[in-house]
């Protein structure tokens, strides 16, 4: 009784469909169906639902506003694929805090290519969705953005974006993040250097691989020809990049990637070859996976903060749904260098946090 009346007194508006979802062995989603009204739900899960969030004071958003009748309360997410992990981190810090807000996620891939993804946008237009957060922009193609502007869905883009099309940013600096690693690895005297990058036309690949040239070139350090490399942005992609590289007769002693996946596919194709990291050659990445610096592989990379980059797009949609305008926003997000063993350095105590 004494824990029930607690629980009871809770003040609502406190807890979250994130809270309500783990109390009730339930996905944040059917919360968010269940609080919605929506269909997809099993009785004896609805009254489950219903139960534990009234236990715990929960109060959905909006509750006792009058609901728009023009909006579905469903947002799209459009990735390029969900193999790197860093796009499923993107997409849990969207989805959990469109469950807070009571909208559910349609997630799309295109694999990089045009015209999925102008196929995704017509199938996002047909569905109404309220708005979309997009990380598979084409650098030098807004035609399916422009579909969504036609039907006057809004979107922001989230890492990479069209250069043709204007829009809502969230992302980091990413030529001084490539900037800042290239300049630690010319530090331990490196001058035979390739850069591995994603697809030149990802806003952020490009910006990345013109950074690490230039800074390079700063220093005395040509980077050409065959030690530039764009190729798919996953680990498959970095084990082709390694096969051109080291099957030439003078392989490059360090690998600056443009994405840790990347960077993983040359580690593995190293330790299947016997080439030595860092001895025979240094590598390094970016994005900050968490598994890529951990103990087993340590790789030195830059960390960009997925969660809170995730959290910011869904928020800057929000307001664009709730509050439409003729301006637009660009929000950077800090990076940080961690510090590994891929490079030749001994880690820091801070780097290994």
């Amino acid at each position: 009784m004494e824990i029930a009346t607690r629980r009871s007194a809770r003040r609502p508006g406190t807890v979250s469909a994130a809270a309500v979802a783990r109390a009730a062995g339930v996905s944040t989603a059917a919360v968010s169906y269940v609080m919605n009204g929506k269909g997809g739900v099993a009785p004896e899960t609805r009254r489950h639902v219903l139960a534990v969030a009234e236990e715990l004071g929960f109060r959905p958003p909006n509750r006792g506003e009058p609901a728009d009748p023009n909006r579905t309360r469903v947002i799209g997410l459009v990735q390029p694929n969900i193999i790197n992990p860093t796009y499923p981190r993107f997409a849990q810090s969207i989805v959990s805090a469109a469950a807070d807000a009571g909208y559910e996620v349609f997630v799309a891939t295109t694999q990089d290519d045009l015209e999925t993804l102008g196929k995704v946008s017509n199938s996002l237009v047909h569905r109404n969705v309220d708005g979309v957060v997009l990380s598979a922009a084409f650098r030098e193609d807004a035609t399916a953005l422009r579909t969504l502007r036609a039907a006057r869905i809004p979107y922001v883009y989230l890492s990479r974006r069209s250069q043709f099309l204007e829009g809502d940013f969230v992302g980091i600096d990413d030529a001084a993040a490539a900037t800042s690693l290239m300049e630690h690895v010319l530090g331990h005297g490196h001058t035979e250097i390739a850069v591995v990058i994603g697809p030149r036309f990802s806003s952020a690949s490009l910006a990345r691989e013109q950074a690490f040239v230039a800074t390079a070139r700063a220093h005395g350090v040509d980077i050409t020809g065959d030690r530039k490399i764009s190729t798919e942005l996953n680990s498959d992609g970095g084990r082709r990049a390694a096969e051109r590289l080291f099957g030439g007769d003078n392989p490059p002693s360090a690998i600056v990637c443009g994405s840790d996946e990347l960077a993983i596919g040359i580690l593995e194709h190293a330790v299947e070859h016997g080439i030595r990291v860092p001895e025979d050659v240094a590598v390094t990445g970016n994005d900050g996976i968490p598994h890529s610096m951990s103990g087993l592989i340590g790789l030195t990379t830059v960390m960009q903060p997925h969660e809170e980059m995730g959290r910011e797009a869904f928020g800057m949609l929000l307001k664009r749904i709730e509050n439409p305008s003729n301006s637009y926003q660009s929000l950077v997000c800090a990076h940080r260098l961690h510090i590994g063993r891929t490079c030749g350095c001994e880690p820091t105590a801070q780097s290994r946090r």
